[in-house]
């Protein structure tokens, strides 16, 4: 487990390392936005799988103004791709932003951005999962997700949530029981589990 902790630890403190190096929060906050931090860097569960999340806030959204932040990030020479989603007509309200930074090591971070409309569906949702998350670790759930995130093949792509709610609601604890968690537990889309 020494192994395990000292792996997230150190990609958590490059992460935050990352957050300020890009200043993407001051790009977001000078354009009028609200920019929270969300996903597994919030709750302290960054493992192996590179990438920082955010939800972004306006009161409308408008595409120009969310590709005139993204030019600012785009500036920085070690952001090195950039894709764009618009989901502002279905019920996300949202532009989908995701953005590679590429560290000192030729390590690709992502950093996903999502540009919400300020009273939509998912305001402040997942903002209120990760407090919850947050508030109902243990120091064994911790280890738990921890060490499936670990085991986890980097071929395979599993949201952070999947493993929360297999550790917290569902009693996984080993790689086996969770292999057998995600074929009785198929998940598509957004998943709105809550604990």
């Amino acid at each position: 487990m020494k192994q395990i902790e000292e792996i997230a630890t150190k990609n958590q403190d490059k992460a935050w390392e990352i957050i300020r190096d890009t200043n993407i929060m001051g790009i977001w906050q000078d354009a009028g936005a609200t920019i929270n931090l969300v996903g597994s860097l919030k709750t302290g569960l960054l493992m192996k799988h590179r990438d920082i999340d955010f939800h972004i806030y306006t009161e409308r959204l408008d595409v120009a103004d969310s590709f005139s932040a993204m030019t600012k990030l785009a500036q920085h020479p070690r952001i090195k791709r950039i894709e764009y989603g618009n989901l502002i007509d279905t019920d996300e309200k949202c532009i989908e932003w995701h953005a590679w930074y590429e560290d000192e090591n030729k390590d690709l971070w992502q950093l996903d951005m999502i540009h919400i409309e300020k009273g939509s569906t998912y305001d402040g949702y997942f903002e209120k999962v990760a407090e919850r998350i947050s508030k109902l670790l243990t120091e064994e759930t911790r280890q738990a997700i921890l060490r499936l995130k670990y085991e986890t093949p980097d071929t395979e792509k599993i949201m952070g949530i999947v493993y929360y709610q297999a550790v917290i609601q569902g009693g996984v604890r080993t790689y086996t029981e969770f292999t057998e968690w995600l074929k009785n537990n198929p998940t598509d889309g957004i998943i709105e589990w809550m604990p």
